[in-house]
């Protein structure tokens, strides 16, 4: 059994919040909290997003997909799309480890996926709960999208 203390210290002196994990070695139960500690911290992290004049500041874990198109790298939401300035392999950089490059255009937010229907000989579709959206993940990303949904299974 993996025994654990968890101590809160409040010091409002602080310009940010910091976490800091103390442990005797790096085990695979203690890297496993830092994952979801990271990806917590990234679930609630904002970015801008841009909608003609007007800049809009939303929690990534609102966003089911980023895709290029023609004017850009748009990011979908269930009810919108926005711009966002960054190109695809600088938010495959910066987003946090629940988000997945699943075709050369496409990176998804795999929190939100529904269902995935499979082609063998073609793309494979995702679809999300709650939205007619749906993205295609290319036969190299397949298994990859897969193994990482078994991931967060069994980690949950």
């Amino acid at each position: 059994m993996f025994n654990l203390k968890i101590k809160i210290e409040i010091e409002d002196s602080l310009e940010e919040d910091e976490v800091f994990i103390r442990c005797r070695e790096l085990t695979a139960e203690v890297a496993a909290i830092q994952k979801a500690v990271r990806e917590a911290a990234g679930a609630t992290q904002k970015f801008v997003f841009y909608k003609e004049n007007t800049e809009y500041y939303l929690m990534l874990d609102d966003i089911l997909f980023f895709e290029t198109d023609e004017k850009g790298i748009c990011a979908h939401t269930r009810t919108d799309v926005y711009q966002i300035k960054y190109k695809l392999y600088e938010l495959e950089d910066i987003l946090p480890g629940f988000f997945m490059r699943v075709s050369k255009s496409t990176i998804l937010n795999t929190n939100h996926i529904y269902s995935i229907s499979r082609n063998l000989t073609a793309s494979s579709v995702v679809a999300f709960q709650d939205t007619h959206k749906q993205v295609y993940v290319s036969r190299y990303y397949y298994k990859p999208l897969i193994c990482k949904l078994e991931e967060k299974r069994l980690h949950r």
